[in-house]
């Protein structure tokens, strides 16, 4: 129960409703953030805490409404909005590839940029591409498809077609990239992980005049030979000072999977610590 001068209780009361609607929202907030929430409800009592600290990055076609719900994923939005590259790392989940992808229609649709090109290096993975079915398209699309899931749940899957018919589009692997330099693309480099060092310098000069790139990646899960070293980790080591370039950490506290994929994930990396202590 809350008690006090009615002023001071009705301001309180509507503070805990709205954060009880941001737990609803499935929003994690932790204590500094709650602090600066209460500050700017203070100061702004008809404040809308949801839209001024976890606005909505897009509205999909279906009416679902995508922003960030971690501080992390406030942090990594922000980020993309304000800087020309981007570098994000962490565990699968935490949603860099999907608020990205976000950013980037959020972008074109308000004319920022003319193209959106999506691309990823097509390691394989166990399996050879010369021993996979059909022409060179149709091999390389399953190591794409995670990019295509995105853009069709956020964009009429005609519009899509048609942006991709078009050139508006592009999603192709990381070795189509070599050579180019792209002009008022948004770019969105995923599972950069899988990049050599060679392959992320490549990726990074490619951008051009009025271009912003985004790099994802999970620097535990690279699929490459263990004498290749990953660019993602070299990029995110080297790349810290230099301004205009923002490098966002992502952690298991920002997985919005299934409940089960922070336990797993938590029990792998265990299991790792406790094989590595053997050695």
């Amino acid at each position: 129960m809350i008690s006090g001068l009615n002023e001071n209780v009705k301001l309180s009361s509507s503070f805990i409703y709205d954060l009880v609607n941001l737990y609803r929202l499935n929003i994690k907030i932790s204590d500094d953030e709650i602090i600066k929430m209460s500050k700017a409800k203070i100061a702004n009592p008809v404040i809308n805490l949801h839209e001024q600290f976890y606005k909505a990055v897009l509205i999909t076609h279906r009416k679902k409404v995508i922003s960030p719900k971690t501080i992390n994923q406030k942090k990594y939005v922000d980020a993309i909005f304000e800087n020309d590259i981007v570098i994000g790392i962490g565990p699968a989940g935490t949603g860099k590839t999907y608020l990205s992808m976000a950013c980037a229609i959020n972008l074109f649709q308000k004319n920022m940029f003319d193209r959106i090109v999506l691309t990823r290096p097509a390691v394989e993975a166990g399996e050879k591409l010369g021993f996979l079915p059909g022409d060179i398209t149709e091999k390389i699309n399953p190591y794409l498809r995670p990019l295509y899931d995105a853009l069709y749940e956020m964009l009429e899957f005609e519009k899509v077609v048609k942006l991709i018919e078009q050139d508006i589009i592009e999603v192709a692997p990381l070795a189509f990239m070599r050579g180019r330099t792209l002009n008022n693309s948004f770019i969105i480099l995923d599972e950069a992980q899988n990049t050599t060092n060679e392959q992320m310098k490549m990726m990074l000069t490619r951008i051009g005049s009025g271009s912003k790139i985004v790099v994802n990646g999970d620097i535990t899960q690279t699929d490459l030979p263990a004498d290749k070293e990953s660019g993602l980790i070299t990029a995110s080591n080297i790349l810290t000072e230099i301004e205009g370039i923002k490098i966002i950490n992502f952690n298991k506290t920002d997985i919005l999977r299934h409940k089960l994929v922070q336990n797993i994930i938590k029990a792998y990396e265990t299991n790792e610590i406790h094989r590595n202590s053997k050695k």
